[in-house]
C-alpha cells in the first residue's frame, strides 16, 4: 500500500462511522426525504387486459394517464398528457366511461371534508382527443351512465344529468338547500362514519338513478371560526349531530331518466333509520339497499323493484353489540351475491342466492378476511385478502366459490395488496413490511408465481442504510390479567441491556383499528426512530377493542369506550416497566384523535404509571362527538350515561400528576376544538398545570406549510424536557 492509498484508506475509515450513524431530523421527515414511490391511481381496465397509472411530475405539475399491458408490463400509450391541454391544471383523479372510450378527469380540486371535494371536471374522448367541461362550476361526484351517454353529478345539494352528446343539462332535484336538504350527496356524519360521499347510483340499463335524500332541518348546527379571512374572523356553520341528538331524516328515491319523474321508495316495513349503502343489482330494475337501526345492531338487506317501488327483505343480521358496514356486497351474473359478515365471530365470505338463501360459507377459521377482490366466473374462483398468516400481516388468497382449493398467492410475509387484471390471470402485488419499502410486482393468479418486478424503491432503501436505523421488533405482551396483546418496540441501535431507558408509548386503540401491523414506515415511524436514536425506547401495544383478532376481542369495549383499552395500556406499561433495561419511572404515552382520548385517560387513570402524555385532537367527552360513531359503540347518552361519563377524561382531571401536552386545530370539523377548550377549563378549575397549543384554521390532521414540522418539534422538545 503506497502513501496515497494509506491516506485514502484512513480517510474512508474516519468517515465511515459518521456516515453509518447519520441522524434523522424532523426537517428530513417533513421535508419529504423519506417519501416512497408508488403506482398512483393504479386502475385495472375492464374491457381489455390492461391497466392505467397516473404519472405526475411533481416539479412541473404535469400529469399523464398511461396505459400498460398486464402480460408484458409494457407501456401501450399515453392516453392523455395534461401539458397538451391548458384547461387542465394537472390531473387530480380520473374514472373511465363503462366502454372505456372516455375519461372523466378532475382538476382544481377543493377539499370540503375528509372524503368530499368539488372540482372542475372534463370529459376526454380518447379517440377524438377532445376535452369538454362538465357544468359551468365545480361539481361533485360525477359518474357515467351504463350506456355511456350521460353523466350524473351533484351541485349545491341538487342532482343533475349531463348529456354527453348534446351537452344539455337536466336538473333532477330542486329542493336542495345548504344546511337543510341534500340530494344524492351525503351529509357530514354519513361521509365521516359510513365513509362514502356519492349517495346515488346508476342502474345497469342507464335509465334509472337511485338516490338518498338527506333532510338536515332538525340536525343541530355547529360553528367554527376561521381567523385568516380578514379583519374579522369568519364563521363556518354546518350540521353536526352529536351523540343522542337528531340525525338527518333520510329517504330513498328513484329517478326515471326517460320519463323525467322521481318516485319515493316506501321503506316503512323496515327499520330504516340509516341508509348506509345503495347498489343496483345485475337485474337492471332491482336495487339493493342496506338499512340499519339507530343502535346499528340490526341490518336489513332489501331489494327494491324500481318500477313498482316494492321493497322486499332479503337478508337480516343482528348482533349483540354492533354491525360494521362494508363495501363487499358483490352481485354475480345470476344475481346471487357475495357478502362478508362477522356472524361466526370472525369476518368471513358468504355466498347467498338471489332470494337471500345461504348457499355456503366460503371462508372459515379463527382469522379475518380483510378485503374482497373479486370473482372469476370462468374458473369459479374468489380472490381475497386476509390475516390468516398472523393478525399483523396481510396475504392474498384464491379459493373456489365452493370453499375448496384455497391457495396463498403471496409468499413474502408482510402486507400484500392486489390489483387483478380483468381476466383474473394476473395481479399486481403491492408488498411491504417493516424492513422492506413498497415494491410492486406482477404475479400469476394460478399459483402466485412472480413474473416480473415493476417498482422497488431500492434508491430509498440504499439511502436509508447511511442512517443505521433501529429495527421495529414485533412481539406479544401478556398483561397481568392474562390478555395477549400484539406489540412492537423500537430500541436504540446502540442498545445496552445493562442500561435503563425511558419508554415512549404510542397507540390509537379505537374500535377495529390496528397500529401493530407489519408494513413500511409512515412519517411517525421515522419520528419514533429519531427518538430511539436519541436514547428512547418507543413501544406500541394494540389492546382489546382493536381489530383483526375476532369480534369478541374487538367488541369487548361495547358501551364502555375507554375502560378496557385504558386498562390494557396501563397494564402493558407496567409489564414493560418490569423489563431490566427500562426505567419504570420514565414512561410516557402519545396519541392522536382516539389515541389522544386514550393518552389523556392514561395520564389521569394511570397517574402512578405514566410520567407524561401528549394528546393531539382528543375526544375529551364522548357527549361532544358525532352520533353515528359514538352511538355505534356506546348507544345514546340518554341510555348509557355512566358509560359516557366514567370513561371521559374531562371527568378525571383532578387525578393529573404528570406532564400533559394538549394540542388541537381550531378548524377541526371532526373532533371539535370544544373538546380541548372545555378540558382546559376543567384543568384550570382543578388548579392543574399543563401545556397546550392551538393551531389556527387547521383541521383534524393539523398540517399545511410548516405546521407539522413546528408541531413535531414542539412534541419532541416536550418529550426531552419531561421524559
Amino acid at each position: 500500500m503506497n502513501n496515497i492509498q494509506k491516506v485514502l484508506f484512513f480517510f474512508l475509515l474516519a468517515t465511515l462511522p459518521v456516515t453509518a450513524q447519520q441522524k434523522i431530523t424532523l426537517e428530513q421527515i417533513w421535508g419529504g426525504a423519506f417519501r416512497t414511490n408508488h403506482m398512483d391511481e393504479l386502475n385495472a381496465m375492464k374491457n381489455s387486459n390492461q391497466y392505467t397509472v397516473l404519472n405526475i411530475n411533481w416539479n412541473t405539475g404535469v400529469a399523464q394517464i398511461d396505459l400498460y399491458d398486464f402480460a408484458t408490463l409494457e407501456k401501450v400509450s399515453t392516453l392523455i398528457d395534461s401539458k397538451n391541454h391548458t384547461e387542465l391544471k394537472g390531473i387530480d383523479s380520473y374514472t373511465f366511461s363503462p366502454d372505456e372510450q372516455k375519461i372523466l378527469i378532475a382538476t382544481n380540486s377543493e377539499q370540503i371534508f375528509r372524503h368530499s371535494f368539488v372540482a372542475d371536471y372534463f370529459v376526454y374522448d380518447i379517440a377524438a382527443k377532445t376535452l369538454v367541461k362538465v357544468g359551468d362550476s365545480k361539481i361533485q361526484e360525477p359518474t357515467f351512465s351504463a350506456d355511456n351517454s350521460k353523466i350524473a353529478y351533484g351541485y349545491q345539494n341538487n342532482l343533475y344529468v349531463y348529456d354527453v352528446a348534446t351537452k344539455a343539462v337536466t336538473q333532477i332535484t330542486k329542493d336542495g338547500k345548504k344546511n337543510a336538504i341534500i340530494n344524492g350527496i351525503t351529509d357530514w356524519v354519513y361521509e365521516e362514519e359510513f365513509a362514502f360521499v356519492r349517495a346515488y347510483d346508476w342502474n345497469a340499463a342507464g335509465d334509472k338513478i337511485a338516490f338518498i335524500r338527506f333532510d338536515e332541518t332538525e340536525v343541530p348546527e355547529f360553528t367554527m371560526e376561521y381567523y385568516n379571512q380578514g379583519l374579522y374572523p369568519a364563521p363556518y356553520t354546518f350540521k353536526y349531530p352529536k351523540a343522542g341528538e337528531n340525525n338527518s331524516k333520510v329517504s330513498l328515491h328513484v329517478y326515471d331518466v326517460k320519463a323525467n319523474t322521481t318516485k319515493k321508495v316506501n321503506l316503512n316495513d323496515f327499520n330504516a333509520y340509516y341508509i348506509p349503502r345503495i347498489k343496483w343489482t345485475n337485474e337492471a330494475q332491482t336495487l339493493s339497499v342496506q338499512l340499519i337501526n339507530r343502535h346499528q345492531n340490526e341490518l336489513n338487506l332489501v331489494f327494491v323493484d324500481a318500477d313498482s317501488g316494492n321493497a322486499k327483505g332479503v337478508l337480516n343480521e343482528k348482533d349483540k353489540a354492533y354491525i360494521d358496514i362494508t363495501d363487499n356486497l358483490t352481485f354475480l351474473k345470476d344475481n346471487s351475491f357475495i357478502w362478508t359478515s362477522e356472524k361466526d365471530g370472525y369476518n368471513h365470505i358468504y355466498h347467498y342466492d338471489s332470494k337471500g338463501k345461504l348457499i355456503n360459507q366460503i371462508t372459515k377459521g379463527n382469522w379475518e378476511v380483510t378485503d374482497y377482490y373479486g370473482f372469476d366466473d370462468k374458473t369459479g374462483t374468489i380472490f381475497y385478502q386476509s390475516v390468516e398468516n398472523g393478525s399483523i400481516n396481510r396475504d392474498v388468497y384464491r379459493i373456489g366459490i365452493n370453499g375448496k382449493n384455497k391457495t396463498r398467492l403471496t409468499p413474502q410475509t408482510g402486507t400484500n395488496e392486489a390489483t387483478f387484471s380483468p381476466k383474473f390471470d394476473y395481479f399486481i402485488n403491492s408488498f411491504s413490511n417493516s424492513t422492506t419499502p413498497p415494491t410492486y410486482s406482477l404475479h400469476k393468479t394460478k399459483d402466485g408465481k412472480q413474473v416480473k418486478e415493476i417498482l422497488d424503491n431500492k434508491a430509498l432503501a440504499d439511502g436509508l442504510k447511511t442512517f443505521s436505523l433501529p429495527v421495529k421488533e414485533f412481539m406479544e405482551i401478556t398483561t397481568p390479567k392474562g390478555h395477549k396483546l400484539n406489540a412492537w418496540m423500537i430500541k436504540p441501535t446502540d442498545f445496552d441491556p445493562n442500561k435503563k431507558y425511558p419508554v415512549f408509548m404510542y397507540q390509537y386503540s379505537g374500535p377495529g383499528s390496528q397500529q401493530v401491523n407489519n408494513d413500511w414506515n409512515g412519517y411517525d415511524d421515522y419520528w419514533f426512530m429519531m427518538l430511539a436514536q436519541q436514547g428512547y425506547i418507543v413501544a406500541c401495544v394494540d389492546g382489546r377493542g382493536t381489530g383483526f383478532k375476532g369480534a369478541e376481542f374487538k367488541k369487548v369495549t361495547y358501551k364502555e369506550l375507554g375502560k378496557y383499552e385504558v386498562e390494557d395500556q396501563i397494564d402493558a406499561a407496567k409489564e414493560i416497566g418490569q423489563y431490566a433495561y427500562v426505567d419504570a419511572s420514565r414512561i410516557g404515552i402519545f396519541g392522536w384523535s382516539y389515541g389522544g382520548f386514550m393518552s389523556s385517560n392514561c395520564i389521569l387513570k394511570g397517574n402512578d404509571v405514566f410520567k407524561m402524555a401528549i394528546a393531539v385532537a382528543p375526544v375529551t367527552n364522548w357527549r361532544f362527538y358525532d352520533s353515528v360513531y359514538t352511538e355505534r359503540y356506546m348507544q345514546t347518552p340518554q341510555e348509557n350515561a355512566s358509560g359516557y361519563d366514567e370513561n371521559s377524561p374531562i371527568n378525571h382531571v383532578k387525578k393529573l400528576k404528570g406532564s400533559y401536552l394538549l394540542v388541537h386545530g381550531s378548524a377541526d370539523d371532526n373532533v371539535h376544538l370544544q373538546n380541548t377548550m372545555l378540558m382546559v377549563e376543567a384543568l384550570v378549575q382543578a388548579n392543574k398545570q399543563f401545556d397546550w397549543a392551538i393551531y389556527p384554521d387547521k383541521n383534524h390532521g393539523i398540517y399545511g406549510g410548516a405546521t407539522r414540522l413546528q408541531l413535531y418539534t414542539k412534541m419532541t422538545n416536550f418529550i426531552k424536557e419531561k421524559l
